[in-house]
Parts: C-alpha cells; sequence; structure tokens
C-alpha cells in the first residue's frame, strides 16, 4: 500500500503471438520472458497484490512456478488481436471486485517491456499519489530522437525523397523536445480506468524512461538487443534513471 491506497499489479500474457512465437515464453538472459515483469512486481515497495492474466494454460502454469497468482483463464473474447489491453485489465478489475477485494490502484507491466524495475515502479506510484488531485495516471515515455518527426520524409512515387526546408540538416540539439509512448509502465487510479476506459487522458503524467529501457520485444532483432542491454544493465542503471515528466 501507500497511504493506505492499495495497488494491484496486473501482467498480460496471451498465447497467440504473430512476430515472435510463443513469445511470452521466449527466454531473455535466461529467463522466460514474464519472469521479468513479475520479478519487478514482486519487489515493488507498493504493489499489494499482483496476478498474470492470460488464455494459456502453459503460460499460466510457468507464471505459477515464479510464485505469480493466475486465478483465472482470460476469456478469449478479450484475448485475440485486436482486444485492447484495457479490456483485460477491466476484466481482472472486475473479477476482484467479485470477492470483494477492490484496489485503488493498477499497475499494467507488459512483458514485452523487460527492463522496467521494482524502482520504476514504485517512484511512478509515488509520483502518481502524491500528485493525485490533478493527475490520475502516469505512463512511460521516452525521447523520441532518431524518429523524430522533423526527420521523416516521404518518396513519390519515382522514389524521390521529399525533403522538407533543409529539416534534414537540422541538429538534433535544435528540435523541439518530443516523446512516444514507450509501453514501460501504466499506472491508473482504478475510478480512472472504470471512468476512461483508457490510460491515456489529460490527466495523465509522462514517467520518462532513458533510451535503453525504452526497447520492445516484437521481433528477433529486439531480442538480440534486449539481450545485450540485459548483459550490461546494471553499468547503464549507474549512468542513466528515469525521470518524472514536470
Amino acid at each position: 500500500m501507500i497511504n493506505k491506497y492499495s495497488v494491484l499489479g496486473i501482467i498480460p500474457a496471451r498465447g497467440g503471438s504473430k512476430g515472435i512465437k510463443n513469445k511470452n515464453l521466449i527466454k531473455l538472459n535466461n529467463y522466460p520472458l514474464i519472469y521479468w515483469p513479475i520479478k519487478a512486481l514482486k519487489k515493488s515497495k507498493y504493489i499489494d497484490n499482483f496476478i498474470l492474466s492470460t488464455d494459456s494454460k502453459r503460460i499460466s502454469k510457468v507464471a505459477n512456478q515464479f510464485n505469480c497468482k493466475t486465478p483465472f483463464l482470460r476469456p478469449k473474447s478479450i484475448s485475440n488481436d485486436n482486444s485492447s489491453s484495457i479490456s483485460l485489465v477491466i476484466h481482472a478489475l472486475d473479477y476482484f471486485k467479485s470477492k470483494n477485494m477492490n484496489y485503488d490502484y493498477v499497475v499494467l507491466l507488459e512483458p514485452t517491456s523487460p527492463l522496467t524495475t521494482e524502482n520504476d515502479i514504485d517512484r511512478a506510484i509515488k509520483v502518481l499519489e502524491h500528485n493525485q488531485t490533478y493527475a490520475d495516471s502516469i505512463v512511460g515515455v521516452s525521447k523520441n530522437i532518431n524518429l523524430h518527426p522533423e526527420f521523416n520524409y516521404k518518396i513519390d512515387k519515382k522514389g524521390l525523397i521529399k525533403f522538407k526546408k533543409k529539416t534534414y540538416s537540422k541538429r538534433r540539439q535544435n528540435l523541439t523536445t518530443n516523446f512516444f509512448l514507450d509501453g514501460s509502465l501504466y499506472i491508473s487510479k482504478v475510478s480512472s480506468i472504470y471512468k476512461h476506459k483508457t490510460f491515456y487522458h489529460n490527466k495523465t503524467l509522462g514517467f520518462i524512461t532513458p533510451k535503453w529501457k525504452s526497447f520492445e520485444l516484437d521481433d528477433k532483432i529486439d531480442l538480440l538487443i534486449l539481450n545485450a542491454i540485459m548483459k550490461n544493465k546494471k553499468n547503464y542503471e549507474k549512468k542513466f534513471r528515469s525521470k518524472i515528466f514536470r
């Protein structure tokens, strides 16, 4: 708990995946992908309870081996390619409400962002609770540098690049600061989840992650990058810290 507010952690991990087969169980630094959010939630100071939400008996069994509860199998209707994360969050919250277990905050950690730690979770929860008078949610963001909009161009039918007033020669230091949603963490008041059906609205804070923490696992190239980062994780953590966007 944090100041008498209870916190539920949820890890979404469905069985189907297209980019990488059985992605949520693929080994990253010798552990299945779902291990990393389980570890982070388990070590958090403020998480009162956490579960893994899945439609797969196999994934459920692996999660249980790491002492992570899977109290239900998620319905197929909210476990397909088009299903939103918010639907599984509400499904889990409704499940606990039916058991007379109510929570004030909910934390969603996706296995595909395995670099989020318990320190990130606790700092983000603390900031959201401290600013609860004007903020209902906090989500991970990262600076958009290499893919900044100023460096995006169109190519015509002949294959020629359509440049925009010499933006290609702009120095990165002179670019307007720009962020993208990196998926590293999602935290919200439960009341806001039911009201807005999203983590994104005009009362959402930004939790700025350093570039190395913003990587998500979508394909085999990402897996190579993440394995390399994992091997040097301690060195990165000393040099870079996540920040709260003000």
